[in-house]
């Protein structure tokens, strides 16, 4: 089992007085089937997926109210003010040479890491995702790297002699999230689990087959203690950075439970969320 053992609590772990709304997020049940997931080509079809994967209710609150108590090393998710002078999230070209550099300063800023390489974009959306070549919001409760994946992957992306280097000290895997229209986002908003409250038994490894190569995410395991926080109506200048793996194990949190949900709050016929997350590892010296 991975090594999460938590920091002292925080603030965050006192029953929450803000705004809450009760949703069902998608879990395993148990472990009485080895999750996998099989992955086609993107924009060609969805995902088929092996697991007991079931619906559960649980409680999310509003983390507005304590978004300055949240903290990478605790909860292993924050949002921050984040402006970007992208103009269309859909240009590959722009977001490699525009967003890019802006992610890199960002996770530099948030964590103060000597070194950070972005090396994946993902846009996403609620509306005609498979038709349009694009990816749809997920809806199960996740997180991006595990134990084994996280150092494989910088061993995919580095030099044998960089990697090795940089596997030597501490380094982490940053998710960068944000909305990338003008309108606040109505459809399928994110949910995090504070990272506090998850037991190294709550992450089951579920094998990810490509065409050419296999990978490692976890999926969380339901449990009760959980508890979950969302941004609701975030807007184009907000971000959330979410950690999905740190090398150290010294209590601070190393990875994060996260899923997209249906807010009970939205509107009737809300707009379909759009999205990019980015992917970067940060260095540390």
């Amino acid at each position: 089992m991975p090594n999460i053992r938590p920091l002292e609590p925080t603030i965050v772990n006192r029953p929450p007085t803000a705004p809450w709304v009760e949703a069902p997020v998608q879990y395993l049940a148990d472990l009485s089937i080895k999750p996998v997931t099989y992955n086609p080509p993107n924009g060609t079809g969805v995902p088929r997926r092996i697991g007991n994967y079931r619906d559960f209710p649980v409680r999310i609150h509003d983390a507005r109210p304590i978004v300055r108590d949240l903290s990478l090393d605790r909860q292993a998710f924050v949002l921050t003010h984040h402006d970007t002078v992208v103009r269309d999230f859909y240009d590959k070209e722009e977001v490699r040479t525009v967003y890019e550099p802006e992610v890199e300063a960002l996770i530099k800023r948030e964590t103060g890491a000597s070194k950070v390489v972005v090396f994946d974009h993902t846009v996403r959306t609620a509306d005609r995702a498979v038709e349009r070549g694009l990816r749809a919001p997920v809806r199960s409760v996740h997180n991006d790297y595990t134990e084994k994946s996280g150092p494989q992957r910088v061993r995919d992306l580095l030099s044998p002699e960089e990697a090795e280097m940089r596997l030597k000290k501490r380094f982490a895997e940053y998710n960068v999230w944000r909305n990338i229209v003008h309108e606040p986002i109505e459809m399928a908003p994110l949910g995090f689990v504070d990272a506090e409250s998850i037991a190294p038994r709550d992450l089951a490894v579920c094998d990810l087959i490509y065409a050419d190569r296999t990978g490692e995410i976890y999926i969380g395991v339901r449990n009760t203690d959980h508890r979950w926080y969302y941004f609701p109506k975030m807007t184009r200048d907000e971000a959330i950075l979410i950690k999905c793996y740190d090398s150290m194990k010294d209590g601070r949190a190393r990875f994060s439970l996260h899923s997209a949900f249906d807010d009970p709050t939205s509107p009737a016929n809300p707009k379909p969320r759009q999205s990019i997350e980015s992917r970067a590892f940060a260095f540390f010296d």
